[in-house]
């Protein structure tokens, strides 16, 4: 092969075609501090669905550039083999190779129909951790602490300057100091010695972060520091030093940050010192690199797949869906979420509208409630690793999604999503003091996702899930819409407690009764009076109608990603006003 055959040719183009889409995804990922500092929310907003879009519109170029360039050869195997060998050899070096080979891949999939994987014409490396090789250090900055931290976090902030002026910079130099100092004191006294921060500032929502860690003598925690544009200026809003609280800045539930990470591989090793227990898949989805996070998803489950070969898919505990078909591999995270061919009454909805329901979701802010789904296809598993009762069921009943190709199955369409314990069954295990906090969080899910202009329609307990973190998750999407969209109205006199029955919730398709909400949840008397007594207003269709008044009004209501302890005390510090 020469240095200007058809392969070595070819090998270029697609190099050059990520590197063209790698620098369109830094071009809008940059915009995010202009955002921030000119408190532009909806521009913010349009940017991350851009960005979403932006990697299947390359590849969909792409495509388009390799039919034209190889015209006939376009299928041809061998030749195919030698463009990966130059591939390979054009990014050998680099750091990021692995956002490089999905790339090429998604070429070759596109153009070759592959189900599975072909080793042949693709890159598979099932056997190894892609980031483990990654010795190089991302950017960042050091800070030295000789007892005295508030002048150390005001020189933090100085090296994070905005086109925005903060607040009163002085005075969150002192409370971000005063956080610190307080959630760290079991380590001693002045127990902080160094802090370390990613130089790159990372955006989401109406938020920015800095993002870094603190040592102490013998100890590390996680800093996490997030600010917030007001219309008095820029001010620290929380400190978070406990994992719980980064992951669930870093978590599932939420849209992809803004960062301007020239490489990603290095920025992905210094967060998982963070949070070492997060899956290395989430951390590149969370950074706006979805489709790397579903090749690490798939290289990470099949390496797991491999270690018990006897181990069987079975049905997802939880009742039975009318929408969707649900298993998952016992010792394995996951769960595989399959559409029916047909819905069991009264659902009317068909299979496109639930494929958009996903897509709606999959473009939105999550405001924490909501699972991620990474929509995946032609899946291959052999036949033997399916337990007898799913597999009848996945060929009888999803015979759109899922087909027997030899001794394998095919899973044509899925979606893969974080397998959490469905509510119900949780209240049932656990005593009475954490049910109740269950419950309280589950109403406290639904205002979450209310004023990020989103109504679950369905919000029975069995659609809904707790995290290991106890947070509750929303999963179910095929009766998800806008909150603006719905028809709040109260309900007829005719229809009081003598009424029965779940049609009851609606009238016409986007009709919603909230006082019905507390009669089909099958809450013992003390768990809904615990409900009603804190979250009683999302029970009253005033609480909902007065929301669609100030969605309409283009307000966009704040739904912080920490909770109320993680936050600066607000108002006065020290006798000083701060605006």
């Amino acid at each position: 092969m020469t240095a200007t055959s058809p392969a070595a040719e070819t090998a270029t183009l697609i190099h050059e075609g990520f590197v063209d889409y790698h620098a369109q995804f830094r071009a809008v990922t940059q915009r995010a501090q202009r955002r921030f500092e000119t408190r532009d929310w909806d521009g913010a907003g349009g940017d991350a669905v851009e960005r979403i879009e932006l990697y299947d519109a390359c590849a969909q170029r792409m495509a388009s550039r390799l039919e034209a360039h190889l015209g006939e050869a376009l299928r041809d195997r061998t030749l195919w083999g030698e463009i990966r060998t130059h591939y390979a050899a054009i990014i050998a070096t680099l750091l990021d190779q692995e956002l490089y080979k999905t790339w090429f891949n998604t070429q070759t999939r596109r153009f070759f129909k592959t189900r599975g994987v072909d080793a042949g014409i693709e890159f598979v490396a099932l056997d190894i951790e892609p980031t483990d090789r990654i010795t190089h250090p991302v950017a960042r900055h050091s800070y030295a602490v000789w007892g005295n931290l508030p002048r150390v976090c005001q020189a933090i902030l100085d090296d994070y300057p905005f086109a925005a002026a903060y607040a009163h910079a002085g005075l969150c130099a002192i409370r971000i100091a005063e956080a610190v100092s307080r959630r760290l004191e079991s380590w001693g006294s002045d127990p902080v010695r160094a802090i370390e921060l990613l130089q790159t500032v990372f955006y989401r929502e109406r938020r920015a972060y800095l993002v870094g860690r603190v040592f102490g003598a013998e100890r590390i925690a996680p800093l996490v520091i997030a600010l917030v544009h007001e219309p008095g200026g820029i001010r620290a809003d929380a400190v978070l030093t406990e994992r719980e609280h980064v992951a669930q800045v870093f978590g599932y539930t939420r849209s992809y940050f803004h960062a301007d990470l020239a490489t990603v591989g290095d920025a992905v090793v210094f967060l998982r010192t963070l949070l070492p227990s997060k899956p290395i898949d989430e951390l590149y989805t969370v950074l706006g690199r979805a489709k790397q996070g579903k090749t690490e998803r798939y290289r990470h489950f099949f390496r797991h797949l491999q270690r018990d070969p006897d181990e069987t898919f079975v049905h997802a505990e939880g009742e039975r869906g009318m929408v969707m078909l649900v298993f998952t591999l016992p010792s394995y995270p996951l769960v595989f979420k399959l559409i029916r061919d047909r819905f069991a009454f009264p659902k009317e909805t068909v299979r496109e509208e639930v494929m958009a329901k996903y897509r709606l979701v999959f473009h939105r802010d999550r405001a924490g409630r909501l699972v991620d789904a990474q929509e995946f296809r032609f899946l291959r598993f052999p036949l033997r690793r399916f337990a007898p009762a799913l597999l009848e069921e996945i060929l009888g009943e999803c015979r759109e999604s899922a087909y027997v190709d030899g001794t394998d199955l095919v899973i044509a369409h899925c979606y893969i999503e974080r397998r959490l314990r469905p509510l119900n069954l949780y209240l049932r295990e656990v005593d009475a003091e954490a049910a109740r906090r269950a419950i309280l969080d589950y109403g406290q899910a639904i205002r979450d996702l209310a004023r990020s202009n989103v109504f679950a329609g369905d919000l029975l307990l069995k659609n809904f899930g707790i995290s290991r973190n106890g947070r509750a998750i929303f999963y179910d999407y095929d009766e998800l819409c806008l909150v603006s969209e719905c028809r709040f109205r109260v309900l007829p006199e005719d229809e009081g407690e003598g009424a029965s029955g779940s049609d009851a919730w609606y009238v016409g398709p986007h009709d919603v009764f909230p006082q019905q909400f507390p009669r089909f949840l099958g809450l013992s008397d003390a768990q809904r009076a615990a409900l009603l007594a804190q979250h009683g207003e999302i029970f009253d269709v005033r609480w909902w109608l007065a929301l669609q008044q100030r969605i309409a009004a283009g307000e966009r209501i704040d739904v912080p990603p920490y909770p109320a302890s993680a936050c600066l005390t607000p108002a006065v510090l020290l006798g000083q006003p701060f605006s």
